[in-house]
C-alpha cells in the first residue's frame, strides 16, 4: 500500500513519469503471475507510467488496464495487441508441430 499511495502522490505533486518494477512485490509468494498482474492494474490506475516486466507476461494487463481506464479510445491497441499475440501463438504452434 505504501508504494501504490507513493505512487499517487508522486504523480500528482511533481508530474513526473513513474517506473516500477512489476515483479518486485511478489518474491517468495505463489502464483507470482498474479499477484504481479493486479499490482501492476493498481499501479497504473495510481499514475504509474512505465514498468520494468516481461511483456510476455505482462502486456497484456497493461493493454487490458489502459482499456478499461479509457485510454484505449475504440480499443484499438488492445485489439492490435491481442491479435499480434494470437499470431505469435499460432506461429509457435506450428514450430512445435
Amino acid at each position: 500500500m505504501v508504494t501504490l499511495q507513493t505512487i499517487e502522490l508522486v504523480r500528482k505533486e511533481f508530474g513526473v513519469n513513474i517506473n516500477l518494477g512489476a515483479s518486485n512485490v511478489s518474491f517468495g509468494l505463489p502464483d507470482r503471475l498474479s499477484i504481479n498482474q493486479a499490482f501492476l492494474a493498481l499501479a497504473i490506475q495510481l499514475g504509474a507510467t512505465c514498468s520494468i516486466t516481461d511483456p510476455t507476461k505482462l502486456g497484456a494487463t497493461v493493454k487490458a488496464t489502459d482499456l478499461l481506464l479509457g485510454r484505449d479510445e475504440n480499443s484499438l491497441r488492445y485489439i492490435k495487441y491481442f491479435r499480434a499475440a494470437e499470431k505469435l501463438r499460432e506461429a509457435e504452434a506450428a514450430k512445435a508441430a
